[in-house]
């Protein structure tokens, strides 16, 4: 059931966090928790649909008034997946989308895909210089 997960690792927002203690309750393990996980601020669209803003937002194009940058965004995201890999492994990330857009980018993969909420990945790097791949843990043995 838990495939050997060791570390459950989420976001500070309430709605990873009450995810992530859900998971873990059900794997008997505690939750920690990396500021570096939070979802992006998007400023001035926050709460807005993700129309032409969110592609520009994500290619770097334009950012909104008072948001993260997407660049700053990948910067984060990595720097906090760098701290969790560093954590007894294979660890669970409870997170957001935007984050794991940026987390798409970083691994070589199109960063503008929607995942459904709670879509549980599994992450393995690529040969050498190539892509990530994202195995849906439904498809893993």
């Amino acid at each position: 059931m838990g495939r050997g997960i060791a570390t459950l690792v989420c976001s500070p927002l309430q709605r990873a966090r009450v995810t992530a203690e859900r998971v873990a309750d059900a794997l008997g393990l505690p939750v920690l928790v990396d500021e570096g996980l939070r979802e992006a601020s998007f400023g001035a669209e926050e709460g807005q649909p993700m129309t032409d803003w969110f592609v520009r937002w994500i290619d770097g194009e334009e950012t909104p008034a008072n948001a993260e940058p997407f660049p700053e965004l990948r910067r984060r995201a990595t720097l906090a997946i760098n701290r969790v890999l560093a954590l007894p492994s294979p660890v669970l990330v409870v997170a957001h989308g935007a984050l794991f857009r940026a987390l798409r980018a970083e691994m070589g993969l199109e960063a503008n895909m929607r995942t459904p909420n709670a879509t549980p990945l599994f992450c393995r790097p690529g040969a050498a210089g190539a892509p990530w791949d994202l195995i849906p843990a439904t498809e893993l043995a």
